[in-house]
Protein backbone atom coordinates (compact mmCIF):
# COMPACT_ATOMS: atom_id res chain seq x y z
CA UNK A 1 0.00 0.00 0.00
CA UNK A 2 2.90 2.62 1.01
CA UNK A 3 5.19 1.78 -1.83
CA UNK A 4 6.02 4.43 -4.82
CA UNK A 5 4.44 4.33 -7.64
CA UNK A 6 6.98 4.00 -9.34
CA UNK A 7 9.13 1.62 -7.48
CA UNK A 8 5.75 -0.60 -8.24
CA UNK A 9 5.84 -0.26 -12.09
CA UNK A 10 9.59 -1.24 -12.21
CA UNK A 11 9.20 -4.28 -10.07
CA UNK A 12 6.16 -5.18 -12.81
CA UNK A 13 8.47 -4.48 -15.72
CA UNK A 14 11.08 -6.87 -14.17
CA UNK A 15 8.59 -9.40 -13.93
CA UNK A 16 7.19 -9.58 -17.46
CA UNK A 17 10.80 -9.29 -18.85
CA UNK A 18 12.08 -12.04 -16.98
CA UNK A 19 9.09 -13.94 -18.16
CA UNK A 20 9.41 -13.26 -21.63
CA UNK A 21 13.08 -14.17 -21.44
CA UNK A 22 11.92 -17.81 -19.72
CA UNK A 23 9.19 -18.29 -22.75
CA UNK A 24 11.46 -16.97 -25.41
CA UNK A 25 14.97 -17.82 -24.73
CA UNK A 26 15.27 -20.26 -27.52
CA UNK A 27 14.30 -17.47 -30.24
CA UNK A 28 16.42 -14.77 -29.04
CA UNK A 29 20.34 -14.07 -29.77
CA UNK A 30 22.66 -13.99 -27.25
CA UNK A 31 23.55 -10.83 -28.01
CA UNK A 32 19.38 -9.62 -26.65
CA UNK A 33 19.27 -11.86 -23.80
CA UNK A 34 22.56 -9.96 -22.36
CA UNK A 35 21.05 -6.73 -23.31
CA UNK A 36 17.81 -7.66 -21.21
CA UNK A 37 20.22 -8.51 -18.14
CA UNK A 38 22.00 -5.46 -18.54
CA UNK A 39 18.70 -3.48 -18.58
CA UNK A 40 16.79 -5.73 -15.90
CA UNK A 41 20.02 -5.37 -13.73
CA UNK A 42 20.21 -1.78 -14.04
CA UNK A 43 16.34 -1.12 -13.64
CA UNK A 44 16.55 -3.23 -10.15
CA UNK A 45 20.34 -1.50 -8.99
CA UNK A 46 18.38 2.22 -9.74
CA UNK A 47 14.79 0.92 -7.05
CA UNK A 48 17.67 -0.27 -4.72
CA UNK A 49 18.97 2.98 -4.72
CA UNK A 50 15.68 4.94 -4.28
CA UNK A 51 16.60 7.21 -7.25
CA UNK A 52 13.24 8.03 -8.30
CA UNK A 53 14.56 9.75 -11.96
CA UNK A 54 16.93 7.47 -12.91
CA UNK A 55 14.41 4.48 -12.25
CA UNK A 56 11.75 5.95 -14.97
CA UNK A 57 14.89 6.20 -17.05
CA UNK A 58 15.91 2.62 -17.15
CA UNK A 59 12.00 1.52 -16.51
CA UNK A 60 11.57 3.35 -19.76
CA UNK A 61 14.23 1.79 -21.38
CA UNK A 62 13.06 -1.76 -20.66
CA UNK A 63 9.63 -1.51 -21.35
CA UNK A 64 11.10 -0.07 -24.86
CA UNK A 65 13.16 -3.23 -25.02
CA UNK A 66 10.29 -5.51 -24.07
CA UNK A 67 7.66 -4.18 -26.39
CA UNK A 68 10.23 -4.67 -29.29
CA UNK A 69 10.76 -8.54 -28.45
CA UNK A 70 7.33 -9.47 -27.69
CA UNK A 71 5.47 -11.34 -30.91
CA UNK A 72 2.71 -9.75 -31.90
CA UNK A 73 -0.51 -12.07 -31.82
CA UNK A 74 -1.96 -13.48 -34.91
CA UNK A 75 -5.35 -11.43 -36.40
CA UNK A 76 -5.31 -9.29 -32.95
CA UNK A 77 -7.84 -6.98 -34.32
CA UNK A 78 -9.92 -9.94 -35.19
CA UNK A 79 -9.44 -11.67 -31.72
CA UNK A 80 -10.05 -8.25 -29.85
CA UNK A 81 -13.23 -7.77 -31.48
CA UNK A 82 -14.85 -11.20 -31.10
CA UNK A 83 -13.76 -10.66 -27.41
CA UNK A 84 -15.82 -7.54 -27.25
CA UNK A 85 -18.73 -9.18 -28.95
CA UNK A 86 -18.60 -12.05 -26.75
CA UNK A 87 -18.38 -10.08 -23.92
CA UNK A 88 -21.38 -8.29 -24.93
CA UNK A 89 -23.35 -11.29 -25.49
CA UNK A 90 -22.50 -12.53 -21.73
CA UNK A 91 -23.31 -8.98 -20.11
CA UNK A 92 -26.56 -9.40 -22.36
CA UNK A 93 -27.51 -13.38 -21.38
CA UNK A 94 -26.80 -11.98 -17.55
CA UNK A 95 -29.01 -9.16 -17.75
CA UNK A 96 -31.87 -10.80 -19.74
CA UNK A 97 -31.49 -14.04 -16.76
CA UNK A 98 -31.22 -12.18 -13.63
CA UNK A 99 -32.75 -8.18 -14.46
CA UNK A 100 -34.68 -7.50 -17.44
CA UNK A 101 -36.19 -9.34 -19.61
CA UNK A 102 -37.76 -7.97 -23.12
CA UNK A 103 -41.13 -9.24 -23.17
CA UNK A 104 -43.70 -8.34 -26.47
CA UNK A 105 -47.54 -7.97 -25.93
CA UNK A 106 -49.20 -10.03 -27.94
CA UNK A 107 -52.49 -10.48 -27.20
CA UNK A 108 -55.39 -6.86 -26.17
CA UNK A 109 -56.07 -8.52 -23.31
CA UNK A 110 -54.63 -5.43 -21.40
CA UNK A 111 -55.54 -2.64 -23.72
CA UNK A 112 -55.96 0.14 -23.94
CA UNK A 113 -53.36 0.30 -21.03
CA UNK A 114 -50.67 -1.80 -23.07
CA UNK A 115 -51.56 -2.52 -26.79
CA UNK A 116 -51.14 -6.20 -28.37
CA UNK A 117 -50.74 -6.04 -31.76
CA UNK A 118 -53.71 -4.18 -33.91
CA UNK A 119 -54.73 -4.57 -37.32
CA UNK A 120 -56.54 -1.87 -39.01
CA UNK A 121 -58.42 -2.99 -42.36
CA UNK A 122 -58.14 -0.33 -44.89
CA UNK A 123 -61.93 -0.55 -45.91
CA UNK A 124 -65.02 -1.83 -44.13
CA UNK A 125 -68.12 -2.12 -45.96
CA UNK A 126 -70.17 -2.76 -42.72
CA UNK A 127 -69.73 0.03 -39.76
CA UNK A 128 -70.80 -2.92 -37.36
CA UNK A 129 -67.49 -4.80 -38.14
CA UNK A 130 -65.25 -1.72 -36.66
CA UNK A 131 -63.99 -2.23 -33.19
CA UNK A 132 -65.58 0.28 -30.71
CA UNK A 133 -62.29 1.69 -29.95
CA UNK A 134 -61.22 2.23 -33.42
CA UNK A 135 -64.41 3.97 -34.44
CA UNK A 136 -62.74 7.22 -34.28
CA UNK A 137 -60.00 6.23 -37.16
CA UNK A 138 -62.69 5.48 -39.48
CA UNK A 139 -64.51 7.54 -41.78
CA UNK A 140 -67.79 7.03 -44.04
CA UNK A 141 -67.54 7.57 -47.62
CA UNK A 142 -70.07 7.06 -50.65
CA UNK A 143 -69.24 3.09 -50.42
CA UNK A 144 -68.02 2.51 -46.70
CA UNK A 145 -65.99 3.24 -43.88
CA UNK A 146 -62.32 3.93 -44.45
CA UNK A 147 -59.45 3.96 -41.98
CA UNK A 148 -58.08 7.58 -42.09
CA UNK A 149 -54.83 7.18 -42.38
CA UNK A 150 -54.94 4.69 -45.64
CA UNK A 151 -54.77 6.39 -48.79
CA UNK A 152 -58.16 6.35 -50.81
CA UNK A 153 -56.95 5.43 -53.71
CA UNK A 154 -55.99 2.12 -51.83
CA UNK A 155 -52.21 1.81 -52.50
CA UNK A 156 -49.49 1.95 -49.62
CA UNK A 157 -47.97 4.99 -48.49
CA UNK A 158 -44.63 6.28 -49.96
CA UNK A 159 -41.80 4.49 -48.34
CA UNK A 160 -40.37 7.01 -46.55
CA UNK A 161 -43.82 7.40 -44.24
CA UNK A 162 -43.80 3.50 -43.92
CA UNK A 163 -40.59 3.84 -42.54
CA UNK A 164 -41.17 6.48 -40.13
CA UNK A 165 -44.51 4.92 -39.14
CA UNK A 166 -42.36 1.42 -38.66
CA UNK A 167 -40.09 3.16 -36.43
CA UNK A 168 -42.01 5.36 -34.19
CA UNK A 169 -45.36 4.00 -34.18
CA UNK A 170 -44.55 0.15 -34.84
CA UNK A 171 -46.95 0.20 -37.99
CA UNK A 172 -46.25 -2.41 -41.09
CA UNK A 173 -48.76 -1.78 -43.90
CA UNK A 174 -49.75 -4.76 -45.35
CA UNK A 175 -51.54 -5.54 -49.00
CA UNK A 176 -52.50 -8.80 -50.40
CA UNK A 177 -54.72 -9.26 -53.37
CA UNK A 178 -55.47 -12.54 -55.31
CA UNK A 179 -53.46 -13.39 -57.85
CA UNK A 180 -55.65 -15.95 -59.06
CA UNK A 181 -58.84 -17.28 -58.37
CA UNK A 182 -58.14 -19.00 -55.27
CA UNK A 183 -59.38 -20.63 -51.85
CA UNK A 184 -57.42 -20.14 -48.22
CA UNK A 185 -56.87 -23.95 -47.21
CA UNK A 186 -55.00 -22.61 -43.88
CA UNK A 187 -52.68 -19.91 -42.20
CA UNK A 188 -49.53 -21.08 -40.73
CA UNK A 189 -47.50 -18.69 -38.22
CA UNK A 190 -44.23 -18.13 -39.09
CA UNK A 191 -41.86 -16.39 -36.79
CA UNK A 192 -38.22 -14.85 -37.12
CA UNK A 193 -36.49 -14.40 -33.91
CA UNK A 194 -37.92 -13.39 -30.96
CA UNK A 195 -40.02 -10.10 -32.39
CA UNK A 196 -41.41 -10.91 -36.20
CA UNK A 197 -44.52 -13.08 -36.72
CA UNK A 198 -44.96 -13.50 -39.95
CA UNK A 199 -48.16 -16.04 -41.76
CA UNK A 200 -48.26 -18.14 -44.62
CA UNK A 201 -51.57 -17.79 -46.14
CA UNK A 202 -51.67 -21.25 -47.99
CA UNK A 203 -53.79 -21.59 -51.01
CA UNK A 204 -54.71 -24.07 -53.09
CA UNK A 205 -53.15 -22.34 -56.05
CA UNK A 206 -50.39 -20.22 -54.20
CA UNK A 207 -49.43 -18.60 -50.84
CA UNK A 208 -48.38 -15.17 -49.60
CA UNK A 209 -46.09 -14.32 -46.32
CA UNK A 210 -47.87 -11.59 -44.35
CA UNK A 211 -46.48 -9.51 -41.40
CA UNK A 212 -49.18 -10.37 -39.38
CA UNK A 213 -49.81 -13.30 -36.89
CA UNK A 214 -53.10 -15.57 -37.88
CA UNK A 215 -55.13 -14.13 -34.93
CA UNK A 216 -54.62 -10.97 -36.44
CA UNK A 217 -55.54 -11.82 -39.78
CA UNK A 218 -58.69 -13.61 -38.61
CA UNK A 219 -60.20 -10.96 -35.77
CA UNK A 220 -59.00 -7.35 -37.56
CA UNK A 221 -58.70 -8.28 -41.68
CA UNK A 222 -61.58 -11.38 -41.26
CA UNK A 223 -59.06 -13.98 -43.36
CA UNK A 224 -59.20 -17.64 -42.41
CA UNK A 225 -59.45 -20.87 -43.78
CA UNK A 226 -62.32 -21.56 -46.57
CA UNK A 227 -62.44 -17.98 -47.79
CA UNK A 228 -63.29 -17.70 -51.48
CA UNK A 229 -61.52 -14.92 -53.88
CA UNK A 230 -61.35 -14.31 -57.40
CA UNK A 231 -58.34 -13.24 -59.40
CA UNK A 232 -57.43 -8.72 -58.48
CA UNK A 233 -59.99 -9.65 -55.09
CA UNK A 234 -58.53 -7.56 -51.77
CA UNK A 235 -57.32 -10.69 -49.27
CA UNK A 236 -55.67 -8.24 -46.37
CA UNK A 237 -55.33 -4.15 -46.97
CA UNK A 238 -54.57 -1.72 -44.61
CA UNK A 239 -51.96 -1.78 -41.18
CA UNK A 240 -50.98 -3.95 -38.36
CA UNK A 241 -49.67 -2.09 -35.15
CA UNK A 242 -46.90 -4.17 -33.39
CA UNK A 243 -47.38 -4.87 -29.83
CA UNK A 244 -45.92 -2.75 -27.22
CA UNK A 245 -42.19 -3.84 -26.61
CA UNK A 246 -41.93 -3.94 -22.51
CA UNK A 247 -39.22 -4.53 -20.06
CA UNK A 248 -40.04 -6.94 -17.22
CA UNK A 249 -38.51 -6.24 -13.85
CA UNK A 250 -37.16 -9.68 -13.28
CA UNK A 251 -35.02 -8.90 -10.17
CA UNK A 252 -37.52 -7.17 -7.41
CA UNK A 253 -39.74 -10.16 -6.65
CA UNK A 254 -36.33 -12.04 -5.44
CA UNK A 255 -36.66 -9.68 -2.39
CA UNK A 256 -40.41 -7.82 -2.32
CA UNK A 257 -43.70 -9.59 -2.31
CA UNK A 258 -45.60 -8.72 -5.32
CA UNK A 259 -48.31 -5.81 -4.82
CA UNK A 260 -51.99 -5.83 -6.02
CA UNK A 261 -52.01 -3.52 -9.27
CA UNK A 262 -48.98 -4.96 -10.30
CA UNK A 263 -48.94 -5.34 -14.59
CA UNK A 264 -46.85 -8.60 -13.97
CA UNK A 265 -45.43 -11.41 -16.21
CA UNK A 266 -46.11 -15.06 -15.87
CA UNK A 267 -45.51 -18.31 -17.51
CA UNK A 268 -48.72 -20.54 -18.31
CA UNK A 269 -47.08 -23.67 -17.74
CA UNK A 270 -48.75 -25.76 -14.51
CA UNK A 271 -52.18 -24.25 -15.38
CA UNK A 272 -54.44 -26.25 -15.79
CA UNK A 273 -56.67 -24.10 -18.25
CA UNK A 274 -54.57 -22.81 -20.44
CA UNK A 275 -52.95 -25.50 -22.71
CA UNK A 276 -49.60 -25.93 -24.74
CA UNK A 277 -48.75 -24.92 -28.00
CA UNK A 278 -50.34 -27.65 -30.17
CA UNK A 279 -47.68 -28.29 -31.99
CA UNK A 280 -44.63 -28.19 -29.75
CA UNK A 281 -46.27 -28.33 -26.04
CA UNK A 282 -44.57 -25.22 -25.02
CA UNK A 283 -46.42 -22.84 -23.03
CA UNK A 284 -46.16 -18.98 -23.37
CA UNK A 285 -46.41 -16.27 -21.30
CA UNK A 286 -48.90 -13.83 -20.39
CA UNK A 287 -49.36 -10.37 -18.52
CA UNK A 288 -52.18 -8.85 -16.53
CA UNK A 289 -52.95 -7.06 -13.90
CA UNK A 290 -52.15 -8.78 -10.37
CA UNK A 291 -55.98 -8.59 -8.93
CA UNK A 292 -55.50 -10.51 -5.67
CA UNK A 293 -52.63 -11.64 -3.44
CA UNK A 294 -52.84 -14.74 -1.54
CA UNK A 295 -55.68 -14.75 0.97
CA UNK A 296 -57.79 -12.24 -0.28
CA UNK A 297 -61.50 -12.11 -1.12
CA UNK A 298 -62.24 -11.36 -4.24
CA UNK A 299 -65.74 -10.40 -6.44
CA UNK A 300 -66.79 -9.33 -9.61
CA UNK A 301 -70.28 -6.92 -9.54
CA UNK A 302 -69.62 -4.83 -13.26
CA UNK A 303 -67.95 -3.00 -13.53
CA UNK A 304 -66.71 -2.86 -10.13
CA UNK A 305 -64.07 -5.36 -8.45
CA UNK A 306 -63.92 -5.78 -4.60
CA UNK A 307 -61.62 -7.13 -3.14
CA UNK A 308 -62.17 -8.48 1.05
CA UNK A 309 -65.50 -6.93 1.03
CA UNK A 310 -64.05 -3.22 -0.47
CA UNK A 311 -63.29 -1.60 -3.40
CA UNK A 312 -60.21 -2.48 -5.43
CA UNK A 313 -58.01 0.13 -4.49
CA UNK A 314 -55.10 1.81 -6.72
CA UNK A 315 -54.61 3.69 -10.08
CA UNK A 316 -55.06 0.99 -12.15
CA UNK A 317 -58.03 -0.07 -10.39
CA UNK A 318 -60.14 3.06 -10.71
CA UNK A 319 -59.03 3.13 -14.21
CA UNK A 320 -60.84 0.07 -15.47
CA UNK A 321 -64.06 0.80 -12.98
CA UNK A 322 -64.28 4.22 -14.39
CA UNK A 323 -65.86 2.43 -17.53
CA UNK A 324 -64.60 6.01 -19.37
CA UNK A 325 -63.81 4.80 -23.05
CA UNK A 326 -61.79 3.19 -23.84
CA UNK A 327 -62.28 1.54 -20.69
CA UNK A 328 -64.92 -0.83 -19.96
CA UNK A 329 -65.19 -2.12 -16.47
CA UNK A 330 -64.64 -5.40 -15.24
CA UNK A 331 -67.01 -8.35 -16.40
CA UNK A 332 -68.06 -11.41 -14.71
CA UNK A 333 -66.34 -14.19 -15.11
CA UNK A 334 -66.88 -17.64 -16.38
CA UNK A 335 -65.65 -20.42 -13.97
CA UNK A 336 -65.02 -17.42 -10.94
CA UNK A 337 -67.00 -15.00 -10.04
CA UNK A 338 -69.91 -15.54 -12.47
CA UNK A 339 -72.06 -13.72 -10.26
CA UNK A 340 -72.22 -10.68 -8.14
CA UNK A 341 -72.53 -12.54 -5.06
CA UNK A 342 -69.85 -15.34 -6.08
CA UNK A 343 -66.54 -14.60 -4.63
CA UNK A 344 -63.20 -16.21 -4.82
CA UNK A 345 -60.74 -16.46 -2.22
CA UNK A 346 -56.97 -16.53 -3.81
CA UNK A 347 -55.35 -19.68 -2.06
CA UNK A 348 -51.75 -19.40 -0.60
CA UNK A 349 -49.07 -19.00 -3.18
CA UNK A 350 -51.09 -17.79 -5.83
CA UNK A 351 -52.41 -14.68 -7.34
CA UNK A 352 -55.16 -13.66 -8.83
CA UNK A 353 -54.47 -12.30 -12.37
CA UNK A 354 -57.12 -9.75 -14.70
CA UNK A 355 -56.36 -7.97 -17.91
CA UNK A 356 -57.71 -4.55 -18.06
CA UNK A 357 -59.69 -5.74 -21.27
CA UNK A 358 -61.74 -7.21 -18.98
CA UNK A 359 -64.37 -8.47 -21.54
CA UNK A 360 -61.97 -9.86 -24.21
CA UNK A 361 -59.49 -10.98 -21.64
CA UNK A 362 -58.29 -14.71 -21.23
CA UNK A 363 -57.47 -14.54 -17.54
CA UNK A 364 -57.67 -15.81 -13.99
CA UNK A 365 -61.47 -16.11 -14.15
CA UNK A 366 -61.12 -18.35 -16.74
CA UNK A 367 -58.55 -21.04 -15.15
CA UNK A 368 -58.02 -20.06 -11.71
CA UNK A 369 -55.07 -18.78 -10.05
CA UNK A 370 -51.45 -18.10 -11.18
CA UNK A 371 -49.11 -20.55 -9.10
CA UNK A 372 -46.14 -18.63 -7.27
CA UNK A 373 -43.47 -20.50 -9.01
CA UNK A 374 -44.97 -19.07 -12.10
CA UNK A 375 -44.06 -15.71 -11.94
CA UNK A 376 -41.33 -13.96 -14.16
CA UNK A 377 -41.11 -10.10 -12.81
CA UNK A 378 -43.04 -6.39 -13.01
CA UNK A 379 -43.84 -4.78 -16.27
CA UNK A 380 -41.49 -1.77 -15.60
CA UNK A 381 -41.49 -0.22 -18.93
CA UNK A 382 -42.55 0.31 -22.22
CA UNK A 383 -39.60 1.12 -24.88
CA UNK A 384 -41.33 1.30 -28.01
CA UNK A 385 -43.20 1.79 -30.26
CA UNK A 386 -42.84 5.56 -29.26
CA UNK A 387 -46.54 6.00 -28.75
CA UNK A 388 -48.24 7.84 -25.55
CA UNK A 389 -47.74 4.24 -23.90
CA UNK A 390 -44.03 4.85 -23.80
CA UNK A 391 -42.49 4.96 -20.32
CA UNK A 392 -43.70 3.55 -16.93
CA UNK A 393 -46.38 0.83 -16.76
CA UNK A 394 -48.83 2.05 -14.35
Amino acid sequence: MFTKKYVKHGQILIRHAEKLLRYRRDVLSESTLGEFKLQIDAVRQTLKNRDEARAKEESDRLHDLYMKHLPAPKDASWRENVEVILVAVVVAIGVRSYFLQPFKIPTGSMQPTLNGIIGHRAFVANEGEIPIDQKPQYEKRSDGWYWKNYPADGAKPNILRQVAEFFILGRNYINVVAEKDDVIEQIVPKKYGFFFTFSQIVCQKGSYLVYAPPDTLKQDFRVSAGGRYKKGDVIARGAVDTGDQVFVDKFSYNFIRPHRGDVFVFRTDNIAGIPGDPETGEHSFYIKRLAGLPGNTLRIDPPLLYVDGKLAEGFGFARVMSAKPPYHGYAAGRDYMAMPAQTFTVPPHSYFAMGDNSEHSYDSRWWGPVPEPNLVGRGLFVYWPFTWHWGLIR
